[in-house]
């Protein structure tokens, strides 16, 4: 299976369970109608080899979170990537207790092609303290389908200057 063959697979079985998983985001209305996610078409220069370099001072922080409550996380470190002639950087976070990174960002397409209040994006561990990034994987956040869901918010640190037009676009009912 080649690379694109396999994000069409995973958006396939994404769009499976919501339609069908009793823990879909999607309230059943919404299934009842549903006739799958909206994507950008898988790019492969939107996947990168990166390092996680740790913050000297992972401090706990507050995000706040779509329904004005916060949620804490640990600043863990940051990534950088080139995109566009630029180097980008996002802040990783890690909530205490568990193994996987979490990082939300904005990006050019937010608002527009994508969810207002930003998306999510998960880093692979490859081995030798490097990570997969890739955006084609980008996701939005469960309150992006409706209300009954409570999403941290992206930090202001994790606002990109760029557009990354991979990944998830804005839901439509």
């Amino acid at each position: 299976m080649n690379y694109e063959e396999m994000i069409l697979k995973s958006r396939e079985e994404k769009d499976k369970f919501f339609r069908n998983h009793p823990y879909s985001p999607l309230t059943t209305e919404q299934k009842r109608k549903f006739k799958g996610l909206n994507y950008f078409e898988p790019d492969i220069s939107y996947r990168y080899e990166v390092k996680i370099n740790k913050y000297e001072d992972q401090r706990k922080v507050s995000i706040r979170t779509s329904k004005g409550t916060a949620q804490e996380y640990i600043r863990w470190g940051y990534i950088e990537f080139e995109r566009d002639g630029k180097t980008n950087i996002l802040s990783v976070f890690k909530q205490e207790g568990e193994d996987y990174f979490f990082i939300p960002f904005k990006d050019k397409t937010t608002g527009k092609e994508t969810y207002s209040a930003g998306r999510y994006i998960e880093v692979e561990n490859l081995g030798d303290d490097l990570y997969l990034l890739d955006f084609n994987f980008a996701y939005n956040p469960y309150c992006a389908y409706n209300d009954n869901w409570v999403c941290p918010l992206t930090p202001f640190e994790n606002n990109l200057e760029i557009a990354v037009e991979a990944g998830e676009k804005k839901f439509h009912d």
